[in-house]
């Protein structure tokens, strides 16, 4: 699992954020959701590409100067934390965390 935040010259607000899981993070899954609070939680608004090693990827273009909780979630069934956060926060709904991204 990785996140990867870069510059866009650009647009000096904002940030190109991309966040990936290994094939060995989803067992062979059919989707993978990017679900937080930059989408209100909906898994369908941020789907994550298949890519040709097994391994499943976006790219977000995110406002600096904000922090975003995430998860992902594999097969509409599966959650899962990213190891790589900036930190962790209580998900409020249940015992779970979710991961956090600070920009």
């Amino acid at each position: 699992m990785a996140i990867e935040k870069k510059s866009v010259k650009s647009k000096p607000t904002i940030s190109k954020v991309t966040f990936s899981l290994p094939a060995e993070a989803v067992n062979g899954a059919k989707k993978v959701a990017l679900v937080g609070s930059f989408n209100d939680w909906k898994p369908e608004a941020s789907p994550l590409k298949s890519q040709k090693d097994g391994s499943y990827k976006i790219t977000l273009e995110l406002p600096l100067g904000q922090e975003y909780a995430f998860r992902y979630l594999v097969d509409d069934e599966t959650w899962i934390n990213d190891p790589e956060a900036d930190k962790y926060i209580a998900s409020g709904v249940s015992l779970d965390e979710n991961s956090v991204v600070v920009l």
